[in-house]
């Protein structure tokens, strides 16, 4: 996987992504630690109304910007973005209203979702063997996973010395370190001779794709399961932390690190699980983890909201949900690589991202505006939709014949 690291453009550029996620990961500490500071035991709802406008950017807005900059030079549209960004953090230390956040939310996940497919764009080019590109997407989805336990470690060390508004200028320094790697790199010249398609035909396109293959609408189904187990560890954490259990900032990183430590381990064991047990069995295994957790969240709720304890078992169940999330997420570029070809892979993966970035428009206003008004409601709402996600993986993946196992898969263009 490391190898394609040897490339020196690939180099600078995945050490430019990694860096803005660090910040970024700062950025969901400090923002939860911001909610919870101008709403309280309501913070849940600010985050969750939040993380839907973030939805929002990346599948409505963002499309439209990438339609206006696909043929500007994607230097300047890379640090553009990181710029932006830089800016938004700069100025989330001074808010005072929920409705700030909102707008400033929406801003810097629309330059970051400008900033993903032009970064996306450029690895073709940069890693043009399929054996390298495959590298990279599983070296990119082992750094989400990285960033997912770094950045709140991170998070809880600083903020024994600092309070949490500084660490939205840590995010503003991850962005001005990767907008300076990207300035610093030279990037291949892409070529637009053909005429570039908008992302709402690659989207209906790339659908299609998705309703012709079994493979690929199991895929959806387990979307749905991850956006369900995400959405409580996401949106609720801070109103567990702070509101229920009454801990200081730090516990809010330690509880997003327990979730971050669940991906990290399976996410470095996913190669010989796969091996063994094949895609799709991994990834069923996944969506039945994440329901487990999420039932098991149920309990836990009623037991914290009710005495204030279990604090230790929360932690043991955000690790469940960020183990089966993994489970899930890490594999599953396999069954897109496997479900398309070279001439249409960019339209599966341009429908695969805005169909799981969609089905957080469901879990996030369900665990945040449910669970402003009743913790244990917002867990069994999501432990249901998790339940009935898993059920019909199962039942799909039983009718499918072959079994759409990725040994036996039958590529669908």
């Amino acid at each position: 996987m490391i190898q394609v690291l040897r490339n020196r453009t690939y180099r600078s550029l995945f050490s430019a992504q990694v860096i803005a996620l660090v910040g970024t990961g700062l950025l969901t500490v400090a923002l939860g630690l911001l909610a919870f500071d101008l709403a309280g035991a309501a913070a849940g709802s600010v985050l969750g109304t939040a993380l839907t406008i973030k939805m929002v950017a990346y599948v409505g807005v963002a499309p439209l910007i990438g339609a206006v900059v696909d043929r500007l030079p994607k230097k300047a549209v890379l640090v553009s973005a990181d710029a932006i960004r830089l800016l938004i953090a700069a100025m989330l230390p001074f808010v005072t209203e929920t409705w700030q956040i909102y707008v400033l939310v929406f801003v810097l996940q629309s330059a970051s979702a400008t900033f993903t497919p032009a970064f996306q764009s450029l690895i073709p080019s940069v890693l043009p063997e399929p054996r390298d590109y495959t590298r990279a997407l599983a070296l990119s989805r082992l750094a989400y996973d990285l960033e997912a336990l770094l950045s709140p470690l991170l998070a809880a060390v600083l903020l024994t010395v600092i309070s949490y508004n500084n660490l939205f200028l840590g995010t503003a320094v991850g962005f001005a370190a990767s907008a300076a790697l990207v300035v610093t790199t030279r990037l291949p010249a892409l070529s637009h001779d053909q005429p570039a398609s908008s992302f709402w035909q690659r989207l209906s396109t790339g659908m299609r794709v998705f309703a012709r293959s079994p493979s690929l609408r199991f895929l959806m189904l387990t979307n749905i399961v991850v956006a369900a187990g995400t959405a409580l560890v996401l949106v609720n954490s801070v109103v567990y932390a702070k509101g229920v259990f009454g801990f200081d900032d730090a516990a809010l990183a330690v509880a997003l690190g327990a979730y971050g430590v669940g991906s990290l381990v399976v996410a470095l064991n996913i190669p010989w699980v796969v091996e063994r047990i094949g895609v799709t069995r991994t990834m069923l295994t996944g969506t039945a983890v994440v329901a487990s957790g999420l039932v098991a969240a149920i309990g836990v709720t009623i037991i914290a909201v009710d005495t204030g304890t279990g604090w230790w078992a929360l932690l043991i169940v955000w690790l469940i949900l960020g183990a089966g999330t993994s489970l899930i997420n890490t594999p599953s570029s396999r069954l897109l690589a496997e479900a398309s070809t070279p001439t249409n892979r960019n339209l599966v993966y341009t429908a695969q991202f805005a169909l799981s970035h969609a089905c957080f428009l469901i879990t996030y206003p369900l665990a945040g505006w449910l669970g402003a008004t009743s913790l244990p409601a917002a867990a069994e709402a999501l432990a249901g939709v998790g339940v009935l996600g898993t059920i019909a993986a199962l039942l799909l993946h039983r009718r499918q014949t072959p079994p759409a196992d990725i040994d036996h898969l039958t590529t669908t263009t």
